[in-house]
């Protein structure tokens, strides 16, 4: 099979990270024989993930984070382990895949998350990227003291705020503050290091952050939100967002809509890397391919699978029929304020197909709300290439079906025919993130830019 579009290699450069999502995507990765139940609170499988991911010069590996224990632990991994810890490890154990954690701007204060993540930057060389997530589950309000999840609107004006007071806590230093000149006998310039008097409706925030710039200038802020206030957030503070489309139509939509938000906030058009979540289920062949699916969907007991479904939908699973369609009348979960993204994928997903909630499951590979591809490598390849070329992404934040195994089947499959049509590269050409990305170095905050 060749290409599915010929002509000479884009300018622009694909992007991949890999979520390490415990023992992967599919619930029941961890009953294959080969997987090891304790891999999700083991860093030796993540170091093992993440040192695949960069022998075939991935971008980042990425870690997702709950502040409670929002999955069916009977049955499931769950995500356990703090990812700027985690990613810490990771970033001992490697020495160019950049490292992306998720920390919530609803439980968490500015000036702790700034000082976590410019830390994960030292410490990483300059490989660090905070994924800023704002929490809508039960669960984690109520281990923060709360009776109920904050409304949404303010969630996501707090994380606006959140954001503002990070980016400046990494700028309260100069680049050229740290001196440590022995014969002089001078540390630091304080005159290039400045508070940042926050006062606003949500913190108050007086600063300078405790350590110098960071060799990115900032680590890599990325988002996640298909709602209109988690787009108005990307807009204005991400340069990457990890997104859930379901289909080509709708990538290239949502990116031409971000992209156009961003733009107007006086930032560049291409300011914004919209990174399509992808599942991947791969074989030799397309039926074996599917095969491994339906054995690893066949593994997952079907009381979860409806209770997953029922709460990405924010309904009772005892609406959800196995041979009957969803319902016709589903409103936002839980009267808007719950989780927008996949609620919506998973939507779009069955009324396009006209998908039984058997179905759905199937083809959603245990029913969660990002896009599957059960294929060859040539397949899966090809469609990657579809979306970039075609702009519906500049890259993706891979998940494959089970880890490490399914991420072994991309590297070796899929990497090798998009470097051969000149999609990816085959080294390294920088050593930070926002090199991998293609992203510029902020420049210096401006009461401290160099004379």
């Amino acid at each position: 099979m060749t290409a599915v579009l010929t002509g000479a290699a884009p300018a622009r450069q694909l992007h991949l990270n890999i979520n390490i999502l415990h023992s992967g995507f599919v619930p029941s990765a961890w009953r294959l024989p080969e997987a090891d139940p304790y891999a999700f609170a083991d860093v030796r499988h993540y170091v093992r993930v993440a040192r695949i991911a960069e022998a075939a010069k991935l971008d980042a590996v990425f870690l997702a984070d709950n502040a409670s224990i929002a999955d069916q632990i009977d049955f499931r991994p769950i995500t356990a382990l703090e990812p700027t810890v985690l990613l810490a490890s990771i970033a001992a154990a490697t020495t160019h895949i950049g490292v992306i954690g998720t920390a919530s701007t609803s439980y968490n204060e500015p000036y702790n998350i700034a000082r976590r993540f410019a830390t994960l930057d030292h410490v990483s060389a300059g490989r660090a990227g905070w994924n800023i997530v704002t929490t809508a589950d039960a669960g984690s309000a109520q281990n923060f003291g709360l009776d109920a999840v904050p409304d949404h609107g303010r969630r996501y004006a707090r994380a606006s705020e959140f954001a503002d007071v990070v980016k400046a806590l990494w700028d309260s230093w100069a680049d050229d503050a740290f001196v440590g000149d022995k014969a002089s006998g001078v540390f630091a310039d304080v005159s290039r290091i400045q508070p940042i008097a926050h006062r606003g409706e949500f913190f108050q925030v007086q600063g300078p952050l405790n350590l110098p710039r960071t060799p990115q200038g900032r680590p890599v802020l990325i988002q996640a939100g298909a709602s209109a206030d988690g787009r108005e957030l990307a807009a204005r503070h991400a340069e990457a967002v990890f997104s859930a489309s379901q289909s080509f139509e709708e990538s290239l939509a949502y990116g031409r809509e971000l992209k156009s938000r961003a733009a107007a906030l006086g930032r560049g058009p291409d300011a914004v890397k919209v990174l399509a979540g992808l599942t991947t289920v791969i074989a030799g062949t397309e039926a074996e391919a599917l095969r491994r699916r339906d054995e690893l969907v066949a593994l997952i007991p079907w009381r979860y699978s409806l209770k997953r479904l029922a709460g990405t939908l924010g309904i009772s699973a005892d609406r959800l029929q196995l041979d009957r369609r969803l319902p016709d009348d589903l409103p936002l979960p839980a009267q808007g304020q719950g989780n927008h993204t996949f609620f919506l994928a998973t939507l779009a997903h069955a009324r396009r197909h006209g998908s039984t909630v058997r179905q759905l499951i199937h083809e959603l590979a245990g029913g969660g709300g990002h896009r599957v591809i059960v294929g060859t490598p040539e397949q899966v390849a090809d469609d990657i290439e579809r979306w970039f070329r075609g702009g519906a992404a500049d890259g993706f934040n891979l998940m494959p079906d089970a880890l490490p195994d399914g991420l072994e089947a991309f590297t070796e499959g899929v990497v090798p025919i998009l470097q051969r049509r000149g999609l990816f590269r085959t080294e390294y050409q920088g050593t930070t993130l926002r090199d991998h990305l293609g992203l510029a170095r902020p420049a210096a905050a401006a009461g401290l830019k160099a004379a």
